[in-house]
């Protein structure tokens, strides 16, 4: 079972980038984003993939501009994921093949990204939505659109989220902080995937 989490290593370097990888891997977290504004991005995404690309969907969060879209497509990524709705950045997306999820907070973003071509919905900033902002946003949207909630979201209140409409989530801090050990992120990793199983349920 692939498990609808988006590991978000926000600050990663290339030298710490593939055992982190290769933890979340094992803890069971198979879908992985180098944030663009971590150092050397684009060289962390070509590592991962060259080594994980068969065992996971590596890509490139805080994707802003169709040039950046570009740069991850050299760099082996298949996914796309932003902070904000930019038709332009989801259209050059599609049509290099990868998976466009752009980040969303209002029913316009929302129907605007979809339009575009958009894959999945990030619901950003999560906190500030809330499980009853997506609640109410799902009444719209149309049936099967993916929505990740993204910040504010967690172990302690996934099935808060899934029961609200959350189909998975983003994990940023929670799960990995610049210059942490591959072992303290496999243990926050593997507690990440036992609370989204168990919420699932």
């Amino acid at each position: 079972m692939t498990l609808p989490l988006i590991a978000i290593l926000r600050g990663i370097t290339p030298a710490e980038a593939p055992d982190i990888c290769a933890a979340l891997i094992d803890a069971g977290i198979t879908t992985i984003e180098v944030p663009l504004n971590s150092p050397d991005a684009p060289e962390s995404i070509a590592a991962l993939v060259r080594l994980y690309g068969d065992q996971a969907v590596i890509g490139a969060g805080t994707v802003l501009s169709t040039a950046e879209v570009q740069v991850v497509a050299g760099a082996g990524g298949r996914l796309i994921v932003s902070p904000n709705c930019d038709p332009e950045v989801i259209t050059a997306t599609k049509a290099l093949g990868m998976q466009s999820w752009p980040g969303v907070f209002t029913p316009t973003e929302a129907m605007a990204a979809l339009k575009a071509g958009a894959d999945g919905l990030k619901l950003f900033p999560g906190t500030m939505a809330g499980p009853s902002g997506l609640q109410a946003m799902r009444a719209i949207l149309p049936p099967g659109t993916k929505v990740y909630a993204v910040g504010g979201a967690g172990p302690e209140n996934f099935s808060d989220w899934i029961t609200a409409g959350a189909d998975g989530f983003g994990i940023g801090s929670a799960l990995y902080k610049p210059g942490m050990s591959a072992d303290d992120a496999a243990a926050r990793a593997t507690d990440i995937v036992a609370a989204c199983t168990a919420a699932l349920k």
